[in-house]
């Protein structure tokens, strides 16, 4: 049985678009708000990515950290993720959600409770951004006999051979780190190189979806969208921060901006 996310993106490749992945931090800027965001922004986007909050976030930047405060400042913990992910679940359940964040949570919770969470409340991958190839054989197995996608990082410094072994034990989706940043930055590379560089790994992996991530906004996601997949997420969790500074609903902002992302991809 094929999982929901290559589902998406065969549904994708149909409609010959790229697949728009969002991201934005569970419980941000409330457990009520989470949910309802997540509702509003799956009728347009193909893939959900939701962070667990985290205090030591390694990859992101300041627009993710700073919803990660907001989330951990609400006393937003993992059991409150695996809530708002089973209420989401309910109302969508063909709709692919993908649990983001780093190892030391899932290693105190233990990998075989997370993991039967994760099963329970119908999460369907997951990336660990501080797990790389090879330490991640193990857990990756784990995901696999549960059939939760887990879903392998690929960088511009990532080698050749490297490479080839980590697409060789990838599930259904890798993402290519566009440049060597934190997530938010401004994007470094022009996106034909970007894009160069994308369609020589997807050489290496031609059946499975690869998708970019990393320095993709409205301004830069038309210039992109013949990736498999484009993830979305910076601008997302700063347009909450904005909506929180002016009291605005962040869930009719950012259900507009994901219908306007999900335009610029088609």
């Amino acid at each position: 049985m094929k999982s929901k996310i290559a589902d998406a993106f065969d549904n994708c490749k149909k409609e010959k678009r790229s697949a728009l992945i969002t991201y934005v931090v569970a419980g941000d800027n409330s457990k009520k708000n989470s949910i309802k965001i997540l509702n509003a922004i799956s009728q347009h986007a193909d893939i959900l990515e939701l962070g667990f909050p985290h205090n030591t976030p390694i990859a992101d930047g300041g627009q993710i950290q700073e919803s990660s405060h907001r989330a951990l400042k609400k006393g937003i913990e993992l059991e409150d993720v695996f809530q708002i992910v089973k209420k989401f679940k309910k109302k969508n359940q063909k709709k692919p959600l993908i649990l983001m964040g780093y190892y030391n949570l899932i290693y105190q919770n233990g990998e075989n409770s997370f993991l039967n969470k994760c099963k329970k409340t119908g999460v369907d991958g997951i990336i660990v951004v501080d797990l790389p190839w090879p330490e991640n054989k193990k857990f990756a197995k784990k995901c696999k006999e549960k059939s939760i996608n887990f879903i392998q990082l690929l960088s511009p410094t990532t080698t050749k051979e490297r490479m080839k072994k980590i697409i060789n034990d990838s599930h259904d989706m890798i993402y290519y780190i566009s440049m060597l940043s934190t997530t938010g930055g401004k994007l470094k590379l022009h996106p034909k190189t970007i894009l160069k560089n994308y369609f020589n790994i997807k050489k290496l992996c031609k059946n499975k979806n690869l998708v970019i991530g990393f320095g993709i906004t409205n301004k830069t996601i038309s210039a992109l969208k013949s990736a498999d997949g484009l993830v979305v997420g910076s601008i997302l969790c700063k347009t909450i921060t904005n909506c929180v500074k002016k009291r605005q609903n962040p869930v009719t902002k950012l259900d507009k901006m994901v219908h306007q992302l999900r335009r610029m991809v088609a």
